[in-house]
């Protein structure tokens, strides 16, 4: 399937905030809690089905948190085992997708990114705009823009937040 027919079958939507998702985000922390066991994860529900007060695209996202030592290969394996579908690996990161279908998306979706540990800008992301709704209300303004511009690009629609992801990271980085 070429890259735009994925972007078809499963084009960005932005829907308002649902209860539902912290609980489905719980349970899936408590899932991938159990099946990483030994690897002691750090589980977080991150990304815009996290912040209550702004539209989201209906997918969870999870940050596992590992120690960089840990056999990545073998992590790897066991979350395919399990049935997600690894999207992308690299020296330092590993993503994994769950809920995807021949006839788009499931009921739950979800989004479970690895990264070491400390690595985690997108907890105090999280936080930062739970905290501040103004600049919930801001980033949710850019994703409605972002949407109308590229409604079935997913590359360039991360990439139109990319800014303003940054300027809040750069807080981060001055709080320290």
């Amino acid at each position: 399937m070429s890259l735009e027919e994925l972007w078809e079958l499963f084009p960005i939507v932005l829907v308002p905030h649902k209860k539902v998702w912290a609980e489905w985000a719980r349970c899936e922390i408590a899932l991938l809690s159990e099946l990483l066991t030994d690897f002691a994860p750090l589980l977080h529900h991150i990304g815009s089905t996290a912040i209550p007060e702004i539209l989201a695209k209906p997918v969870i996202d999870i940050l596992v948190e590992l120690s960089s030592d840990i056999d990545r290969t073998c992590v790897k394996d066991k979350m395919e085992s399990a049935g997600y579908i690894c999207m992308s690996l690299s020296d330092k990161r590993m993503s994994f997708n769950k809920g995807y279908t021949c006839e788009g998306y499931a009921e739950k979706v979800f989004h479970i990114h690895f990264h070491a540990s400390g690595d985690n800008d997108e907890v105090f992301f999280r936080d930062y705009l739970n905290s501040h709704p103004t600049e919930a209300r801001a980033y949710e303004m850019i994703k409605i823009k972002l949407l109308s511009l590229y409604p079935k690009d997913r590359d360039k629609y991360t990439e139109g937040k990319t800014e303003f992801v940054n300027r809040i990271g750069l807080m981060r980085r001055h709080e320290v």
